[in-house]
């Protein structure tokens, strides 16, 4: 009796792409997006056409600029990436009163008993169309980390807890102290007109 070769069994796969639609649903529907990534940023409010901007003296001014190379300089000084930091929170701070840098006046603050000086500090951040945008998001996250910083060290002198602990009117009377004025200007375009 000769015996008979089995064929192989086929799998019926009409049903396949009901089933991968299905699944791609699924994880487009349970799967989150990390919405942690950019910058935060609020911007402030298009100004009426009557009111006249604040006049901001040139010693309170912190100009930041990055090239079309990556190359940072800060108030046409050439300067590491890694320095930004320190040289924002001198800047802001002024602890030498160098007038030069920033300066500060008294204001009342809600949540504060006694009249607090305030810096009156505003980093002008420029860069060119050909500046690479790691080198734009480095050059934003020191200068938060600054911000951040001084809020941190202000929140544990006056509360003895860090910026990130403390309650609503905390928070608040510390960022008024350290108000972040990062103010952009758009790109400019460094190529030759022919």
């Amino acid at each position: 009796m000769a015996r008979r070769k089995k064929g192989m069994p086929e799998l019926n796969g009409a049903g396949m792409s009901d089933i991968s639609f299905l699944l791609l649903c699924f994880f487009l529907m349970t799967s989150s997006m990390d919405e942690s990534m950019g910058l935060s940023r609020i911007l402030p409010p298009i100004p009426d056409g009557e009111i006249k901007p604040p006049e901001i003296k040139a010693h309170n001014i912190l100009i930041v600029l990055v090239d079309g190379q990556d190359r940072l300089s800060v108030n046409g000084r050439i300067m590491d990436v890694n320095d930004l930091k320190a040289a924002a929170k001198e800047f802001i701070l002024n602890p030498t009163n160098d007038p030069t840098k920033s300066s500060k006046r008294p204001e009342e603050i809600p949540g504060i008993a006694e009249p607090v000086m305030v810096t009156e500090a505003v980093i002008s951040l420029q860069n060119v169309r050909f500046t690479s945008y790691e080198a734009y998001l480095r050059v934003q996250n020191e200068l938060a980390a600054a911000y951040n910083e001084l809020r941190d060290e202000e929140s544990k002198a006056r509360f003895s807890r860090k910026f990130s602990e403390l309650n609503e009117v905390q928070r608040n009377s510390i960022t008024q102290i350290y108000k972040q004025r990062i103010s952009e200007s758009p790109p400019k375009d460094t190529r030759k007109k022919k």
